[in-house]
């Protein structure tokens, strides 16, 4: 490797390390308090504002990366695996099951940004963009259904809603043990699954 290159990678390495920095203390920021402050979020990550935006540019991008890296933590690259199985019904489940895992990475910080956004609307639309993807996954999937009923798109994209999630997990959390989010794995999962499968009129595993 030439020196050149060498102080490339080191340079990229360096804005890599600074940009996940930004996220986490966005992140931390974002749980602790429900507010998204750009100030707060350079203080908290030790940089200058101005840094902030130079790497995000706005409130709206530096949201966009705490969603990106909620995401990839929560495994949600696995969502194709959805898609790819050729039983409709299996791929319902491995959808329940993969939101579940995403909804689990971080309840706290989920819960404080889906509340911003119904206040926020720069918060509001990227959730709202968001949601649309789910929405149109849980369109194509419902229409892969037998004999499904005609809103079944809209009842699969409700049912693995956050909130849904969320309250059943509220439920559950008293039985569960392990993780912050196991409740969102387990018993909302479990219930999320058996509650899609009855609405849409599939069989009862």
């Amino acid at each position: 490797m030439s020196p050149r290159s060498y102080r490339m990678g080191q340079r990229q390495a360096e804005v890599d390390e600074t940009r996940a920095r930004i996220v986490a203390a966005a992140r931390a920021h974002l749980t602790e308090t429900g507010t998204l402050s750009l100030d707060a979020v350079a203080k908290r990550a030790d940089v200058a504002r101005a840094t902030v935006y130079y790497q995000y540019g706005s409130k709206t991008r530096l949201l966009e990366a705490v969603c990106d890296a909620l995401a990839a933590e929560g495994g949600m690259a696995h969502l194709a695996d959805a898609f790819g199985h050729a039983d409709p019904w299996t791929a319902v489940d491995r959808f329940v099951e993969v939101m579940a895992g995403f909804w689990a990475v971080d309840p706290d910080c989920t819960r404080r940004l889906r509340a911003l956004g119904a206040l926020d609307d720069e918060v509001g639309k990227v959730i709202a963009d968001r949601d649309d993807r789910r929405r149109h996954g849980a369109a194509v999937l419902a229409a892969r259904l037998p004999a499904a009923p005609p809103d079944a798109a809209a009842l699969l994209f409700v049912l693995t809603a956050f909130e849904t999630f969320d309250a059943l997990a509220a439920e559950g959390a008293p039985r569960a043990v392990g993780t912050p989010g196991e409740p969102f794995r387990t018993d909302a999962a479990s219930a999320v699954t058996r509650l899609v499968r009855a609405a849409l009129g599939g069989p009862v595993s």
